[in-house]
């Protein structure tokens, strides 16, 4: 099938890296001109705008910084969808908005699956980032083979606005131990344990995980340097405690976050990469959290492989009998 692409930021270009890289035809568009020209340098064909695209393709990815700016693409392609079209959203994006789009391509005739990733910059990179898939199961099924091209797990999560509510949860809990590894690592610094002892000591413990494990490196590198924004992490927290007051959940720990990531964009400003939230307590202690050998940027050093289903821990039994 033809895929079109939307959206070649930090994350976008990645994954359409991936569609190129496994021989897809591939036909990209993008507001910066330069990215364009590099996919087309690529093999990649060029699309003059979003209806284009979406006119020219049997699928549509966006892969876009905001819900306004995905609503306004949407907008764009909604004239050229018909039976046989299928868009495919990999934003993290309001799961309000996610379901109205959703509705008008379907009511035009397209198909939709929302697809959001999870894994960070450097596995999107390497086609080794996780996807959640919500939609129907018929959809799921013919986009999956898109769908292990661009990661390696994808879990289908159920109906359209499944996924986008899944996603935000991820990202509100990488928030939270982003937090948590910035007060520890200040706090061990200036306890007096030595920077590289304590990375170790995290690593190999209960206290570890997949955000220490990526960010803690970039973070005692010095370079903060993970693609991502402290604009983004607002925006993706801020969706995440809309969902709790929407279900009427009385949450403490999400409206810390939100007031300490309102604080760092007030000081650093909103396009400040994200673990430099590290940076509010070095100013406070007059510490600087560093240490020799870690790298400026992620890298995925896991081979590209194969994608696959995901099946829900306690579901494969029930799936086996029917």
């Amino acid at each position: 099938m033809n895929v079109g692409f939307v959206g070649l930021g930090n994350v976008g270009s990645k994954l359409a890296g991936s569609l190129l890289r496994n021989a897809h035809e591939l036909t990209v568009f993008d507001l910066d001109a330069l990215k364009v020209e590099e996919f087309v340098a690529l093999g990649a064909r060029r699309a003059h705008d979003a209806a284009a695209l979406m006119r020219d393709n049997d699928v549509v990815i966006t892969c876009l910084p905001s819900p306004e700016v995905c609503r306004a693409t949407v907008a764009e392609m909604l004239p050229e969808v018909r039976s046989g079209k299928t868009w495919m959203e990999m934003s993290t994006t309001d799961v309000r908005v996610m379901k109205t789009l959703a509705q008008k391509v379907q009511a035009a005739g397209g198909s939709v699956v929302e697809c959001p990733v999870s894994g960070g910059c450097h596995r999107a990179d390497t086609g080794n980032i996780s996807i959640f898939a919500g939609c129907d199961r018929a959809s799921f099924e013919r986009v999956l083979p898109l769908l292990t091209t661009l990661g390696r797990r994808v879990l289908h999560t159920g109906e359209i606005g499944t996924a986008s509510v899944l996603k935000v949860m991820t990202n509100y809990l990488a928030t939270a131990n982003l937090l948590s590894i910035s007060e520890a690592l200040v706090t061990m610094k200036a306890a007096g344990m030595d920077m590289n002892t304590t990375y170790e000591a995290i690593k190999i413990s209960s206290g570890t995980s997949f955000v220490h494990e990526t960010e803690s490196q970039v973070i005692l590198n010095g370079s903060r340097d993970i693609s991502f924004t402290m604009d983004l992490v607002k925006k993706d927290i801020g969706l995440f405690q809309q969902i709790a007051e929407d279900a009427g959940v009385p949450l403490e720990i999400s409206r810390l976050m939100v007031s300490i990531f309102d604080d760092a964009i007030a000081k650093f400003g909103p396009r400040e990469l994200s673990p430099n939230i590290i940076k509010r307590l070095e100013q406070a202690t007059g510490l600087s959290i560093l240490a020799p050998g870690f790298p400026a940027q992620l890298t995925d050093e896991e081979p590209e492989e194969q994608g696959y289903e995901v099946v829900p821990t306690g579901r494969a039994t029930a799936l086996a009998a029917e």
